[in-house]
C-alpha cells in the first residue's frame, strides 16, 4: 500500500501513486458519487438537449432564486478540496455570497462576495494569473487553494439579491484520502472600509483566535482624492500586540511587490498578475459617470506565510500626499479579503455587511 496521500501536488510528486480517491460536484453530479455524472433528465440544459436525451448536458448549472442559498456540495471525509471552478455574470459578483462549512461547523470559515474570493471586487472582468487563483477569458474563476477537512464539507452560495435571479455554473475537485493531523483549516474573511475614517486606518482582518497562519490579502481599493495614494502601510499585530505590531510594511505597492508608484513609464500605472502577487486591475475614470480611479491587488503568502499562535489583526494606511511634502491621511473606499489557514474552532466572523454597503457605485 502507498504511503503518499496525494496531497501537496507539484511537479515533483506527480508521478507518485496513491490511494487517493479523486471526485466532482458540479451540477451534473450534485453528490460526486461514483459513476453518477451525467445522468440528469431535467436542468438548465434540459431543452437544448431535448434532440438528444440523458447525458447530453442536460444540467450544466443552477439557477438561484433572489433571496435564496443554494447547497452546491457536501462531502463526507476526510478529504481536501483541490480546485474550483465557476462563473457567473459579473453584475452578480457582490450578491453572490460564497460560503464554506468544515466538519459540521454551524459558522462557515469562509464568507465572501464571490467576486472578491477570486480578486475580482469591482464587477468588471480581469484576468488573474497567479498560482492559488486563476481568472481567464471570460470570467472563469479557478481556485487552487488547498482546503484540507476531517469529517464533512459544505459550500453554499446564498443570493441577496432581491429581484435578481442567478445563474451559476461550477465544479468541485477534491480528493478523498487521510489528512495530517497537523493540517489546518483554509478560511476566508471580506470586509469594506468605507470611506476610511479620517486619520484612522483599514482593518482588514481581526479577531483571529487560535493558531495558523496568514496566506494571502485581496484589496479593491477606489481613491477619492488626486495623486499619488499609496504610501499607506501594511502592518500585522500578532500573539497580544496592542499598540506596535511585529511585522510592518514600507508602502502599499511594495507590500504586493512593486515599487515606486507602480509607474512604468513616468506617469502611467503598469499593471501586473504573477504567482504569488500583482496589482492586476486599473480602472479609470471615463470622463462621465466613472469619476475616481479604482485599483485591484493580490498578495499570496505562500513561501513566506505569517504565522501567529494566538491571534492576529491587519491593519493598511491609506495613505497618500498633501502640500508641503507632508502625507495626507486618505478617506478611501477599501474593500478587503483575507485568507488564512488555523487551527478549529475559529471566532465568530462579524456580520456580512447588506447589500447597499457592498454595492460598488
Amino acid at each position: 500500500m502507498s504511503s503518499f496521500n496525494g496531497l501537496d501536488m507539484s511537479l515533483g510528486n506527480l508521478a507518485r501513486l496513491s490511494d487517493a480517491k479523486t471526485r466532482s460536484i458540479s451540477p451534473e453530479n450534485f453528490t460526486g458519487e461514483k459513476g453518477k455524472g451525467g445522468m440528469a433528465t431535467e436542468g438548465t440544459g434540459a431543452n437544448c438537449a431535448r434532440d438528444l436525451g440523458v447525458g447530453w448536458k442536460v444540467s450544466p448549472s443552477v439557477e438561484i432564486e433572489p433571496g435564496t442559498t443554494c447547497t452546491m456540495g457536501e462531502i463526507q471525509g476526510p478529504g481536501v478540496i483541490q480546485h474550483l471552478w465557476l462563473t457567473c455574470f459579473p453584475a452578480y459578483w457582490r450578491n453572490l455570497i460564497f460560503r464554506i462549512y468544515w466538519d459540521g461547523e454551524d459558522t462557515p470559515s469562509v464568507e465572501v462576495p464571490v467576486g472578491d474570493f477570486f480578486c475580482n471586487g469591482w464587477q468588471e472582468r480581469t484576468d488573474v494569473n497567479s498560482l492559488p487563483v486563476a481568472v481567464n477569458p471570460a470570467g472563469g474563476m479557478n481556485s487552487y487553494w488547498q482546503m484540507p477537512f476531517r469529517q464533512s464539507a459544505r459550500f453554499t452560495m446564498e443570493n441577496t439579491s432581491s429581484t435578481e435571479k442567478a445563474v451559476l455554473y461550477y465544479q468541485i475537485d477534491y480528493a478523498l484520502t487521510e489528512v495530517p493531523e497537523d493540517a489546518a483549516y483554509f478560511h476566508a474573511q471580506w470586509r469594506r472600509t468605507n470611506p476610511v475614517p479620517y486619520k484612522d486606518v483599514c482593518t482588514i482582518i481581526d479577531g483571529i483566535s487560535g493558531k495558523g497562519h496568514y496566506v494571502g490579502t485581496y484589496l479593491a481599493w477606489q481613491v477619492n482624492n488626486t495623486g499619488w495614494w499609496g504610501e499607506g502601510e501594511i502592518k500585522f499585530y500578532m500573539d497580544g500586540d496592542k499598540e506596535f505590531p511585529t511585522i510592518c510594511g514600507t508602502g502599499t505597492e511594495d507590500y504586493f511587490g512593486g515599487a515606486w508608484n507602480w509607474e512604468q513609464p513616468l506617469g502611467t500605472y503598469r499593471n501586473y498578475s504573477t504567482p504569488y502577487l500583482g496589482m492586476h486591475q486599473v480602472i479609470r475614470p471615463d470622463g462621465l459617470y466613472r469619476s475616481q480611479m479604482r485599483f485591484g491587488m493580490y498578495r499570496w503568502h505562500v513561501m513566506d506565510p505569517i504565522r501567529f499562535e494566538s491571534d492576529l489583526r491587519v491593519t493598511i494606511q491609506d495613505l497618500g500626499w498633501r502640500s508641503g511634502g507632508r502625507y495626507l491621511p486618505q478617506q478611501s473606499d477599501i474593500s478587503s479579503t483575507a485568507f488564512w489557514y488555523q487551527a478549529e474552532p475559529h471566532a465568530p466572523f462579524p456580520p456580512l455587511p447588506g447589500n447597499d454597503e457592498r454595492e460598488v457605485i
